[in-house]
This record gives structure tokens, sequence and C-alpha cells, in this order.
């Protein structure tokens, strides 16, 4: 389960990268700072899930859940979002050593 924990975090970490990368070039070419929001980037790659996730958030949870939180999640920077889910990914898959070292009975 580590595994693919730590798996799933080096993925979301590639994309946060593959964003950074694609917000720089922006800027660079805009002469502005421009950072792509989560719900833009997702648009661009599947609308139709999308769609179907916003529909599913509304439908079987909370609308107040959906105004609030989901909405201002989708406002964020794509980078940003995926660091932080890389970041929570590793934290859980994350084996700490052992405290009396690597030679106690």
């Amino acid at each position: 389960m580590r595994f693919l924990l730590r798996l799933a975090s080096l993925v979301a970490l590639a994309a946060a990268v593959i964003a950074g990368t694609i917000d720089s070039i922006q800027s660079v070419a805009a002469s502005t700072v421009v950072m792509t929001p989560i719900s833009d980037a997702w648009q661009d790659v599947s609308p139709t899930t999308l769609t179907s996730l916003q529909s599913l958030l509304s439908y079987y949870i909370h609308p107040r859940f959906y105004t609030f939180i989901f909405q201002w999640l989708m406002l964020q920077p794509a980078f940003a979002v995926f660091l932080v889910i890389a970041l929570l990914l590793w934290m859980i898959g994350y084996k700490k050593p052992p405290v009396a070292g690597r030679f106690t009975a």
C-alpha cells in the first residue's frame, strides 16, 4: 500500500512540475504572472469528468460544501493543488525509521 501511495505522490509531483512549467512559460510570454486555476487545467484535460464530478458533488453532498469548498478549490493554482496532494500522499505513505536504531533486538 505504501508503494502505491508513494507512486501516486510521484505522479502528483510530476503533474505539479508540468503545471508550474506551463505557467512559467505563459508568464514569460505574457510578461505578467499567469497562474492557471485547477478548473481550467481540468477542463482542458477532461471536461466530462469535471462536469460529472460537479453534478455528483452537488447531488450527493450538501450544496454548501459544493458552493464554498469545491468552488474555492477550483480557483486555486493547479501547481499548488498538485503539490499539496503530492505532499499529503507522501506523508501518508511515509515509513518512520525505528527509534532504537538498526540493530535492535
